[in-house]
């Protein structure tokens, strides 16, 4: 009984980190999205260099994202055959490696993209 009350307890908890990345990246998408979309509007047929660089590591991000989270959620895949676990927590478990990257780099762009721009020194 006991051990049914943890596992319990401990897939409880990956729901509610799984839930709090959804959040996470639910907020910081959209934040992203907007400021890139009003960026290459206003950058237009000419972009500066600064644009190219910025428009450059979207591209970068997407891919090595994606990398990152395939790589994560096949090591839990193979984890989860090796060590088994309940079939809902294993899922749990793939889900949220497989989501941390892409929720990490958004969150770091919403906060790099929304912070207030200082000016150069001439």
């Amino acid at each position: 009984m006991a051990v049914l009350y943890e596992s319990m307890s401990i897939r409880r908890r990956r729901s509610k980190a799984l839930a709090a990345q959804t959040v996470d990246l639910a907020f910081a998408v959209p934040q992203v999205l907007a400021h890139r979309l009003t960026r290459m509007a206003m950058a237009g047929a000419t972009p500066s260099a600064r644009d190219q660089r910025e428009f450059y590591r979207m591209g970068t991000e997407k891919v090595m994202a994606f990398n990152e989270a395939w790589a994560a959620m096949a090591m839990q895949t193979w984890r989860s055959f090796w060590f088994p676990t309940h079939l809902s927590s294993a899922a749990l478990d793939i889900l949220g490696k497989g989501m941390a990257p892409y929720r990490r780099r958004a969150v770091a762009n919403a906060r790099r993209l929304g912070r207030p721009k200082r000016r150069r020194r001439r």
